[in-house]
């Protein structure tokens, strides 16, 4: 075996590594190898610039917890949570577009009933989403999951918040005929956290650290492909500076202002101004599921 030379140290690494017995971890660690060797040798980095970069990565870590994910949002912020996503979703141009999960989910939401807050006692706008769940042929999906996470009116996720629970966040199921009706406050645009290692890291950038205002969904229904997206709103500055690279124009939506003493899509007469958001998911289905 030869001994490592700053020439071939990548090689020999790489050849220790082709001995795997599992094909796709042997594939996945060679080209990981390959190209973070390749990384190295292009910016040559002194010990400590890369002692560094193992604290940013340990510090990360720390941060991360049931409601906090600082690797994700690492993620995002390079672009790497939406090429990931792109690579995964391949669908039809009918279908609903993906978009990246963000670091703010919360698993094990409540089910909320068609037109039920999901804001209650949170600043902000009142806001009616509303639309159907339907397939690409347009024939609606019924019983459909929309689990629904977002900001309050202030630029808040639960998990930013000490003592809430089941904040801004809530599961519906579209109706016999596809129908949704979402019922929650007007997000708006926020900066990323800024107290943690990748706010740190912007702080030395110009990088707009914005993202635009929107609203999260993931909709899933047996046969169809999982679908996780947001609706942002039509005008936001920062629209065409999203910091996790989320954007896609079909998603891009009105939020039409409706005055005091107007009609919700709720049928209640509301005594203060809102919003009512209009919009149609479409799921494609899995390859192996038929229609009935």
């Amino acid at each position: 075996m030869p001994y490592s030379t700053e020439e071939n140290l990548t090689d020999i690494v790489s050849e220790r590594w082709s001995h795997v017995p599992d094909p796709r971890l042997r594939q996945i660690m060679q080209s990981l190898v390959k190209h973070l060797h390749a990384f190295v040798r292009e910016i040559e980095p002194t010990e400590a610039e890369w002692m560094t970069a193992i604290n940013f990565l340990t510090e990360t870590g720390k941060l991360c917890d049931a409601k906090r994910q600082e690797f994700i949002l690492l993620s995002d912020t390079l672009g790497v949570s939406m090429l990931v996503d792109a690579i995964n979703h391949r669908l039809s141009s009918k279908a609903t577009p993906t978009t990246v999960t963000g670091p703010f989910h919360i698993d094990g939401s409540h089910e909320v009933e068609n037109g039920q807050s999901i804001a209650e006692g949170a600043p902000g706008i009142p806001c009616f989403v509303q639309g159907k769940v339907c397939d690409v042929e347009g024939k609606p999906v019924a019983n459909a999951m929309l689990d629904v996470w977002q900001t309050d009116g202030e630029g808040l996720y639960e998990a930013q918040l000490e003592g809430k629970d089941n904040y801004m966040r809530g599961i519906y199921h579209s109706r016999a005929d596809g129908t949704y009706l979402v019922r929650t406050v007007a997000p708006i645009g926020y900066t990323i956290p800024m107290d943690g290692t990748v706010g740190n890291l912007f702080k030395h950038t110009d990088i707009s650290p914005y993202r635009p205002a929107h609203i999260h969904f993931l909709l899933d229904a047996p046969g169809y492909h999982r679908v996780i997206t947001h609706l942002f709103q039509k005008g936001d500055p920062y629209i065409e500076t999203d910091v996790v690279y989320g954007v896609k124009e079909p998603l891009i939506v009105a939020f039409e202002k409706k005055p005091a003493g107007a009609t919700a899509p709720s049928g209640e007469v509301m005594n203060e101004p809102f919003y009512v958001v209009n919009y149609d998911f479409t799921l494609q289905r899995l390859p192996q599921a038929k229609a009935a």
